[in-house]
Parts: structure tokens; C-alpha cells; sequence
């Protein structure tokens, strides 16, 4: 397995957290390795050129995940 890939941020579609401690949460389109680009949710730094561990979901699958949370009575 390589180590090598290359990712670009496509679109930037928004910031889910801002903790001053670490860093912010964010919903991207992001291309890895030239590939089409697929929706993710990860930590970036502020310089996005580091990240943290996050899931990509293709467009379909973000259909879903909303109709799912959309369907939750989410308490706190």
C-alpha cells in the first residue's frame, strides 16, 4: 500500500463544529487521487492541507444519512 495520494477541495459546503481546541469539523467536496469528488466530513486544518480521520459518502448515500437524521428525534 502506498502512502502517496493527492486530494483537492472541490467545494467547501460548511462547518459542523468550531472547538477553539482542536481542529473544525467540515462537509467538503473533496476529489481524492483524481477521482470524482464525494461529499466528506472530516477535521481539517486551518491551512487545509492536513486531516484528520473522516467518511465520504457519495450523493446517494447523503440522500440517505439526511432522510435517516431527518427521521431521528435527536435529544440534547
Amino acid at each position: 500500500m502506498t502512502d502517496n495520494f493527492s486530494f483537492s477541495i472541490e467545494k467547501h459546503l460548511g462547518k459542523i463544529s468550531d472547538d477553539k481546541s482542536s481542529w473544525p469539523m467540515e462537509l467538503n467536496l473533496v476529489s481524492w487521487s483524481n477521482h470524482p469528488a464525494k461529499y466528506d466530513l472530516r477535521p481539517w486544518s486551518p491551512d487545509h492541507q492536513k486531516m484528520g480521520k473522516g467518511v465520504t459518502f457519495t450523493a446517494e448515500e447523503l440522500k440517505n444519512l439526511r432522510d435517516l437524521l431527518n427521521s431521528l428525534e435527536i435529544q440534547g
